[in-house]
């Protein structure tokens, strides 16, 4: 069983962004007034190609407000359902963006994906920090730790910070399940191992989740426990064995369609959420690769 020790100065305040159903948090040391940004979401219109900084310029506002000093802008993994705000963010506040030392297993996919060309190194150079599996880092005094968490993607993590994880896409609200695994790379079995990491955690582990798409029945949630997840997460409570979680998992993924934002957040995340090179025209743009996405799942 792994331990985690109750950090009483650990403040935590998420972010809701209804167009991704994207929960970005703001972790902060209450002490040292230092900390990090977790997930955040770069408002993309897809239709007309527009980009705002609504929900980057919130996540500002509160840093601001609370006179706090950004060290960190954490991606838990390469999203396929919104564009990070970590540069922009970045350029206002300071901070080192992070992300698993795996992002080239998808930068190798997807920069021949889009012909990204020579100049698009496939070494993860574009983050300032690349994190290894259980390395550790702090928030001010706030320990830190680093899990690697496969399956849902090659370079998903989830980040032990205090006595809470935030799990990215591994995990969602237990009356929700799980993370699909049939994007490239994705494994349905090393998922139920990546989340088996994180339930052997004490159940009273508070759990941040990156998105909620509730049921009518329930307001959004993105906080639970271990042991609520350990009793009731639909796909992995404690009684449903690894291969019936395959079983479960790969029906499940053959349902579902491609994220909306799929094309435009790998081609922006995979850079780590800055935009492609300008053409020789001096525009941008985003490229929409035809019949090569459903040939990588």
């Amino acid at each position: 069983m792994n331990k985690i020790k109750i950090d009483e100065n650990l403040h935590i305040k998420g972010f809701f962004d209804d167009q991704t159903s994207t929960i970005s948090y703001v972790v902060h040391d209450n002490i040292e007034k230092k900390c990090a940004v977790i997930d955040s979401v770069l408002d993309f219109d897809y239709s007309s190609g527009d980009i705002d900084y609504v929900n980057a310029d919130k996540i500002i506002s509160y840093v601001d407000q609370k006179k706090l000093n950004v060290e960190w802008l954490v991606e838990t993994h390469v999203h396929a359902d919104h564009l990070s705000a970590s540069p922009y963010i970045q350029k206002r506040l300071g901070g080192k963006i992070g992300i698993s030392e795996k992002i080239s297993d998808i930068q190798n996919i997807f920069g021949k994906t889009f012909n990204a060309g020579t100049e698009f190194q496939r070494d993860g150079s574009q983050f300032d920090k690349l994190f290894k599996d259980n390395d550790e880092y702090k928030i001010g005094n706030i320990n830190c730790k680093v899990i690697n968490t496969p399956g849902h993607t090659p370079a998903c993590t989830a980040h032990v910070i205090g006595n809470s994880i935030f799990v990215g896409d591994t995990l969602f609200m237990p009356d929700l399940g799980s993370a699909r695994a049939d994007f490239p790379g994705g494994d349905a079995r090393q998922l139920y191992r990546s989340i088996q990491k994180i339930l052997s955690y004490p159940d009273e582990t508070r759990i941040f989740v990156c998105h909620d798409y509730p049921p009518s029945s329930r307001e959004v949630k993105w906080s639970t426990t271990v042991g609520e997840q350990k009793e009731n997460n639909v796909h992995v409570k404690t009684s449903i064995l690894e291969d019936e979680f395959v079983k479960i998992r790969e029906a499940r993924d053959k349902t579902l369609k491609m994220p909306k934002l799929i094309i435009p957040s790998i081609q922006v995340n995979m850079r780590a959420g800055n935009l492609p090179p300008p053409e020789d025209n001096g525009s941008v743009y985003i490229k929409v690769p035809i019949n090569s996405i459903k040939n990588l799942v």
